[in-house]
């Protein structure tokens, strides 16, 4: 298995996509039930495949990630061969970018000298889908590149 398999929620949202994923293999519901019954290593197999198909779609189709932490916020916007980041940090321990009022004062705060905002980029390995599993497995969420187009003009990149 290349990413992780989906949980039982996200297989649940992705029912209809799994069952043409099943069929595409000419397995019917009750081929199914009768492989999770008398071969469930191989039900578990074709668990993790359609798990793989899936994570390899949205990462390859992903523009930006973000990433929070307590002090730090790391944005991130990519194509399919460079990776762009911007780093912003609070220079003031006790915020915390977590809450709403950490994020209203990293608002007014952003251009002072209690915010320090880095930005660089690198050319993906490789394979850039598992470098952006690897950012996604490390706490990471696929986003919509608004704070990161935000950022990028403030700071003419």
């Amino acid at each position: 298995m290349k990413y992780s398999r989906l949980t039982k929620e996200q297989f649940e949202e992705l029912h209809p996509e799994f069952v043409k994923f099943l069929a595409a293999q000419q397995i019917d519901k009750n081929e199914w039930d009768k492989l999770k019954e008398e071969k469930p290593e191989v039900a578990e197999q074709e668990l993790d495949v359609f798990s793989d198909l899936i994570w390899e779609g949205v990462l390859t189709n992903a523009q930006y990630i973000e990433h929070y932490s307590k002090n730090h916020i790391f944005l991130f916007g990519f194509d399919e061969k460079y990776i762009n980041t911007i780093v912003i940090k609070t220079l003031q321990q006790d915020i915390d970018v977590l809450t709403q009022e950490g994020l209203q004062w990293l608002s007014e705060a952003v251009f002072t000298a209690d915010v320090e905002v880095k930005h660089g980029g690198k050319n993906f390995g490789a394979d850039r889908n598992a470098e952006l599993f690897d950012i996604i497995r490390q706490g990471a969420i696929l986003s919509d590149g608004v704070l990161y187009t935000q950022f990028k003009q403030m700071l003419n990149l």
